[in-house]
């Protein structure tokens, strides 16, 4: 059905980078070097309408008076006007409010700024009206001369440059345009999931989720294998923004054994998504099989070196075959890395790059917060899984804008499966020795534990003056 099209732009880490820029929680080295790319970004794409959109003195989302300063967003609850949509959409409180900054909720670095540069903008609106004009020229001659292919190929460099400079109304209209004055399906999914891509651009949730139903419908319709599974990863992306991580987990998973969604994520980056998504969400067999044991992922926590870590992503044999359960320990276990290929790269993309350059380009990641997080859970090491969450939570999800908004929710998420998975196993357990093996005081255990057990998510109760937790019997044929 032809190689995939419309894959270049949007640029997905430029919006990364205006979210370390803006974050409060991005140190000051990530702050400069986001700045940098930025600016470098904007320059050799000429991308004035985005300049524009962050950096305007009056309309700028990074410009204090802006609308992503300290008086411009502001966290909007599911009570607003969007309060009727579906209930995964309202698990997210940007849903109302589509910006490039929305997952903030309006906390913007007050030291976030992007240099208002008013002859560069001007200087890239003229180069940007001047490719305009030669596209149209072009048009007119195709509408003249040539025949609808012609015609079409202009359409599309109008959408892709629309979509590379930054112009999201734009870019839509144009991709639109092109949608329908399109016959091959092949090429309609391409073009919806272009626009899938302008929507997590500027985190405009409804936009996604509207084309990722679309793109859903076009290939159950005839789409081909590479297309069918680039769907998976960008719906898996999609609901882990709207915190739906039980259904965004198993298109994640499955997505790290057939990943060509490159112009996406990079692969380190779905073997965290992945990761993540199954560790909140998966039953315990499921995440034992499908997450701890997976020789994908296995293959890239596992690597002890960046030498490891190449030959893992690019599809060769990995040496050595330990991975980490703690910070102390480390069990030896002879199926933990695959000694043949277990991660292949060669299909990334539609490109003419090699696996092993690509695997080179891979954004480097200390995996080890991670690998100790799932493994520590599984084991029952808690002092570790809590220690280890905390760095996941620093390292992870604090900095990542698809990660960001629920954070709060991933971590109690995974302190609750900790305690119920303690729990499950005695009638009655010691807060002495229960806050001993999460390594956390009495006061702090009972504090944590009593909002889980008041909303019935955690059937048991407190006795403070016995001082212990008692398992509660549910209802049903567990009680009986």
């Amino acid at each position: 059905m032809g190689d995939p099209q419309y894959l270049s732009y949007p640029l997905l880490p430029l919006a990364q980078s205006v979210f370390a820029l803006a974050s409060p929680s991005t140190d000051s080295s990530a702050k400069e070097a986001s700045r940098t790319a930025l600016q470098d970004a904007i320059r050799e794409h000429k991308m004035a309408p985005f300049y524009a959109y962050l950096a305007h003195p009056q309309t700028g989302k990074l410009n204090s008076v802006g609308e992503g300063g300290s008086g411009g967003l502001s966290p909007v609850t599911s009570r607003g006007s969007n309060a009727g949509m579906g209930g995964l959409l309202r698990r997210t409180s940007s849903i109302n409010s589509p910006s490039i900054l929305g997952v903030l909720g309006g906390k913007v670095d007050a030291n976030a700024s992007l240099a208002w540069d008013e002859k560069l903008y001007e200087q890239l609106k003229e180069e940007n009206e001047k490719e305009l004009g030669a596209i149209a020229k072009e048009e007119e001659e195709a509408l003249e001369r040539e025949g609808e292919t012609e015609l079409q190929a202009c359409r599309a460099k109008r959408a892709e440059f629309y979509a590379r400079v930054g112009d999201k109304e734009k870019a839509l209209e144009a991709f639109e345009a092109l949608f329908e004055k399109q016959g091959i399906l092949a090429t309609k999914i391409d073009i919806v999931l272009a626009i899938i891509r302008v929507g997590l651009f500027f985190d405009d949730k409804m936009l996604v989720k509207k084309n990722v139903e679309r793109a859903g419908i076009l290939v159950e319709s005839g789409g081909d294998w590479d297309r069918r599974n680039r769907l998976k990863a960008y719906a898996g992306l999609h609901l882990l923004t709207i915190r739906a991580y039980g259904l965004g987990a198993p298109g994640l998973l499955d997505s790290l054994s057939t990943f060509t969604a490159s112009e996406l994520c990079s692969y380190s980056e779905l073997v965290v998504y992945a990761t993540l998504a199954g560790a909140v969400s998966l039953p315990r067999r499921d995440f034992k099989t499908k997450v701890v044991d997976a020789p994908e992922i296995r293959a890239i926590f596992g690597a002890g070196s960046e030498e490891e870590r190449l030959a893992a992503l690019a599809g060769g044999p990995v040496g050595g075959d330990e991975m980490a359960v703690d910070d102390d320990t480390k069990v030896k276990n002879s199926s933990a890395i695959p000694k043949s290929t277990a991660v292949n790269l060669t299909t990334l993309a539609s490109g003419s790059a090699s696996a092993d350059a690509q695997a080179a380009a891979e954004p480097q990641i200390d995996f080890s917060p991670l690998s100790t997080m799932i493994s520590s859970l599984y084991n029952g090491n808690y002092s570790s899984f809590f220690r280890s969450l905390a760095t996941v939570e620093e390292n992870f999800l604090t900095q990542n804008r698809y990660l960001y908004e629920h954070r709060g929710w991933f971590v109690r998420e995974m302190r609750l499966r900790a305690y119920q998975q303690l729990l499950q196993s005695y009638k009655v357990v010691s807060l002495d020795s229960m806050a001993t093996s999460f390594d956390v005081s009495v006061e702090w255990l009972d504090r944590d534990l009593s909002p889980f057990i008041a909303s019935k998510r955690l059937e048991a109760s407190i006795d403070r003056v016995e001082g212990r937790v008692a398992m509660g019997r549910s209802e049903g044929k567990g009680g009986q």
